[in-house]
């Protein structure tokens, strides 16, 4: 089993959030579809500040969800890589269907609301909006294919870009804490986290199995490290306008 240099088992994944949206475009509010949204020219600057901070860390894979704001931070980070892998998508790692369509009023209400649906995750039947992906559900899948990943062979550092929600899931599965904990795990557009991984062989010796997760850095922003000026949520940020945050 292929592993980081040193060890005898252990992966990483540098799991990113995609750039920055523009979840209040005139597309989104004409389709009422958020899905369909792409990096800004700010979101481009963050994928770029990352991959210029991640150029000399070596990727075995290159995964994103398959939707195009994390297709398009993904290739803007392996542009910094001469050698980087073909970019592969996991849908699994796509984020949490939403359900009813809210046009909100104020950033403020956005994130009130959202950080409302994140506490209440762990709770039975809990979905994301009325009508949406249930947060049980949708944790299934996202280990799934997570657990997928790590037992691929032939890898030791994997780059995955993915979302918000996910990536709240992801890190507060890591440390064993419930759904609800996610709401604590701040994911800023083109944040970085990274994760190892200890792989071990089970008690047959045949198959292998995830001894344990460490997170060993979390919502790194290579495009302004140390967040200076960054008052807000990312979201109450992704939904002001520029006009309305100067």
């Amino acid at each position: 089993m292929s592993a980081l240099p040193g060890t005898t088992g252990r992966r990483r994944i540098y799991l990113m959030r995609h750039g920055f949206v523009d979840y209040t475009s005139e597309e989104v509010r004409r389709t009422r579809d958020p899905s369909i949204v792409s990096l800004t020219p700010a979101g481009e600057d963050e994928a770029r500040a990352a991959g210029a901070a991640l150029a000399e860390v070596h990727f075995d894979l290159a995964i994103c969800s398959g939707l195009k704001r994390t297709r398009q931070t993904a290739e803007l980070v392996l542009a910094e890589h001469p050698d980087a892998p073909e970019l592969e998508v996991e849908e699994r790692f796509q984020e949490l269907r939403s359900g009813q369509y809210i046009d909100f009023k104020s950033p403020e209400h956005l994130a009130a609301t959202m950080t409302f649906l994140f506490e209440q995750a762990g709770e039975p039947d809990a979905e994301f909006l009325p009508g949406g992906e249930k947060f049980s559900d949708a944790m299934v899948r996202i280990m799934d294919g997570l657990t997928d990943l790590l037992m691929r062979p032939g890898w030791a550092s994997a780059l995955v870009v993915a979302h918000e929600v996910v990536n709240r899931m992801v890190l507060a599965s890591v440390i064993g804490a419930p759904l609800g904990a996610s709401a604590g795990f701040e994911q800023d557009t083109g944040c970085i986290n990274i994760i190892d991984f200890d792989l071990v062989p089970d008690e047959s010796g045949n198959r292998t199995q995830i001894e344990r997760g460490m997170i060993k850095a979390v919502n790194l922003t290579p495009a302004n490290y140390l967040k200076n000026g960054m008052n807000l949520r990312s979201l109450e940020a992704i939904f002001t306008r520029p006009e309305e945050a100067s």
